[in-house]
């Protein structure tokens, strides 16, 4: 059994030859049960099978849904041990059968929204980005190919995946449907590109203009927000999974026309927050997931853009840490002090 403890240096292009086809032995935060600190431990990592990548981590990052996963806010969720995790980058160690569009060496970003290119949803002439196969599942745990894990602990315990990527390990198993090559030119750029998994493809807060404090107001927040903008705003989207946030956003939206588009993930029981009449005074409500991005071949040409000024990556990442702090960087996210904290694996 292979050690896998290859680093890049100053950029360089990893070879991998004796870690490919074997069992890689590495270290991964697992996650035992709802609220439990991570464990920093060693695991077992299977070679990639048919359609599949094996991808050394260089950098992932925390989003608010690792955290409701780790919460165990949703029943239907719920699977441990597990390694969470779906915002990185790194670079492919060994492929398996049948991948064509990428080879060892490759500087890439895992998504957890892929695009297999083949289902209806795929091929289908209007713009939907949810892959019948390797669309936005939480609950998925194993790999789609065969139905088990490739993660395993020293006595022999299967550990679960999570949104297709599971990005918190030094090594991780993805389907080639969920893995987007970046251009080498902006290979210099890979830390940041990490935040293309998920945050900044989302929805990052552009052009913000005004702010409003809803401690500070005698009066509900979407009152005021049609105060300001005589009558509503045409779109509004509601980013923190908050039943009572996604209502304000509704009301303060334009009669008529006003769009409210949902990106927060939201936990069970309560339901959507809105009463049917209310949407016949001309309001619509939509979900949006990754950004309405197709992952494979749209997200190469947003990270471009990203890197001629369109968004400024860097303002999104407040905290970097070395991977072993991620207990410490789950903290950050709690107490509202971290946007995006990176952790260097």
């Amino acid at each position: 059994m292979e050690n896998g403890n290859h680093q890049p240096t100053n950029g360089s292009v990893m070879h991998p030859t004796k870690t490919t086809g074997k069992v890689i032995t590495c270290k991964a935060a697992v996650v035992h049960g709802p609220g439990e600190p991570f464990v920093l431990e060693e695991i077992l990592v299977e070679p990639p099978q048919k359609m599949e990548v094996r991808i050394k981590i260089l950098f992932t990052s925390i989003c608010h849904t690792d955290l409701s996963a780790w919460k165990g806010e949703s029943e239907s969720q719920r699977a441990f041990p597990r390694i969470l995790g779906h915002e990185a980058s790194g670079i492919v160690e060994s492929v398996g059968e049948g991948v064509s569009d990428l080879k060892e060496g490759d500087q890439v970003v895992p998504i957890f929204n892929g695009e297999c290119g083949e289902c209806e949803c795929c091929n289908h002439g209007r713009s939907s980005n949810m892959c019948s196969r390797f669309g936005v599942n939480p609950t998925m745990r194993v790999m789609v190919g065969d139905g088990r894990s490739r993660f395993w602990a020293k006595d022999g315990t299967p550990i679960y995946h999570f949104l297709n990527t599971s990005t918190f390990t030094e090594y991780s198993v993805l389907h080639s449907a969920c893995v987007v090559k970046v251009d080498p030119q902006l290979a210099p750029h890979l830390k940041k590109l990490t935040l293309l998994s998920c945050g900044v493809s989302t929805g990052g807060a552009m052009g913000v203009t005004d702010f409003i404090n809803p401690t500070e107001l005698e009066k509900p927040v979407h009152e005021r927000i049609r105060e300001m903008t005589k009558g509503g705003v045409d779109y509004s989207f509601e980013c923190a999974g908050n039943l009572d946030v996604l209502r304000e956003a509704f009301l303060s939206t334009h009669e008529g026309w006003g769009f409210t588009v949902v990106l927060g993930i939201h936990p069970t029981p309560r339901m959507l927050p809105i009463h049917p009449m209310e949407l016949f005074d001309g309001r619509r409500i939509t979900a949006s997931v990754f950004g309405g991005f197709k992952g494979k071949t749209q997200l190469p040409i947003f990270a471009q853009q990203c890197m001629q000024g369109v968004v400024e990556l860097d303002k999104f990442i407040t905290h970097e840490l070395p991977f072993e702090k991620i207990n410490e960087a789950f903290q950050l996210l709690v107490d509202g002090k971290s946007l995006r904290c990176i952790l260097h694996l």
